[in-house]
C-alpha cells in the first residue's frame, strides 16, 4: 500500500505535462512523471520513493508513438514491453524486453519506466546504446534530440521537470547479427547475475552490460579487445575482462568472482556464435 497521498494529473500533450509539472513545483508540490509506475510504486511501499502529485504522461500521443519510416525506428517511452516484444520492430530489444521480470509486469512496465529506473539492471538501455539511439527529451527548455551516450552515463541525466518521450534508431541497425544472453541464478527467476546485448556492424562487434557494474555500460576499450581478431578469443576475453569499469558487483545475488566467471564464459558464447555465423 502506497503511505501517501497524492494528486493525479493526465495531460493530453507535452507541453501540457511539462507545464503541469512547473505549476505544481510552485505550488511547494513534489511531483513525478509516471508512465507504467510498477518501480514507484513497489519504491513508494517501501519510502524509497514520495510524490504528492503524479503526472500520467501515457496519454500524451508522442509517448505512445511507434514508426519506421525514413529509414528510422520510433518508439515511444509509454509503449509497455511487452508491446516491444510483440511488435519485434528490433529484435534485440525486443529480445531483452522478453526477459525483464515475468509477463503481468511487462504489461505495465514501460519502455522509458525501465530506462530511467532506480533498480540498475535497466537492461532495455543495452540495445540502445548499441545502436547509438537518441533520445528525445521534453522540459522547460522545449524538446531536444539528444544521443544516447551524451544523457545516459551510468544512469538517464535528467534535469528537474524533464522526460523522455522517444526513443529514435537508425533502421539499418534492426536487421544486424545480434545476440543477447542472460545468467540468473536459477533459470529464469531471480534478479540477473549477468546479462549481455551483442551486435555485429560488419566486422565490428559492440557489447554493452548489465549486472556486472551497479549501472549499465557499453566501453569503447572492452570492445576494442573483444575486436582484436589477431588473437584467440580466449586472449581477447581475458584482455577485455581487465578493461571492465569498477566496482564489480558483489552482492547476495553473487559475488564479483562468480560474475566474473559467468560473464567471461557468456562472451566466449557470444563470440562462438557470432563469429561462426560469418563462415
Amino acid at each position: 500500500m502506497v503511505s501517501f497521498d497524492f494528486t493525479y494529473h493526465r495531460p493530453s500533450s507535452i507541453e501540457e505535462a511539462v507545464q503541469l509539472f512547473a505549476s505544481l513545483q510552485r505550488q511547494g508540490k513534489t511531483p513525478i512523471y509516471y508512465s507504467g509506475g510498477t518501480e514507484i510504486i513497489t519504491l513508494s511501499r517501501l519510502n524509497l520513493v514520495f510524490a504528492d502529485a503524479v503526472i500520467d504522461i501515457k496519454h500524451i500521443p508522442e509517448c505512445q508513438s511507434f514508426d519506421i519510416s525514413q529509414n528510422q525506428l520510433v518508439l515511444g517511452t509509454a509503449l509497455t514491453l511487452t508491446a516491444i516484444e510483440e511488435t519485434n520492430a528490433f529484435p534485440l530489444l525486443a529480445k531483452a524486453a522478453s526477459e525483464i521480470a515475468d509477463r503481468t509486469a511487462r504489461n505495465q512496465i514501460t519502455l522509458g519506466g525501465n530506462i530511467c529506473g532506480q533498480i540498475f539492471y535497466r537492461e532495455t538501455v543495452l540495445p540502445l546504446l548499441l545502436v547509438d539511439s537518441d533520445i528525445v527529451i521534453a522540459g522547460k527548455s522545449g524538446v531536444q534530440q539528444r544521443p544516447i551516450h551524451e544523457v545516459f552515463q551510468q544512469s538517464i541525466q535528467l534535469q528537474p521537470g524533464e522526460f523522455l518521450v522517444q526513443v529514435k534508431m537508425n533502421a539499418a541497425y534492426l536487421t544486424m547479427p545480434h545476440v543477447h544472453m542472460k545468467r540468473r541464478k536459477q533459470g529464469k527467476v531471480g534478479y540477473p547475475l549477468v546479462t549481455v546485448s551483442a551486435l555485429k556492424k560488419g566486422n565490428e562487434l559492440r557489447t554493452a552490460f548489465s549486472g556486472v557494474c551497479p549501472f549499465p555500460f557499453r566501453s569503447p576499450k572492452v570492445e576494442e579487445m573483444l575486436n582484436a581478431r589477431h588473437l584467440p578469443i580466449d586472449a581477447r576475453i581475458d584482455y577485455a575482462l581487465q578493461q571492465l569499469p569498477e566496482p564489480i558487483l558483489d552482492d547476495i545475488e553473487g559475488s564479483a568472482e562468480y560474475r566474473l566467471f559467468l560473464l567471461k564464459n557468456t562472451l566466449w558464447d557470444i563470440l562462438t556464435e557470432l563469429e561462426e555465423a560469418e563462415r
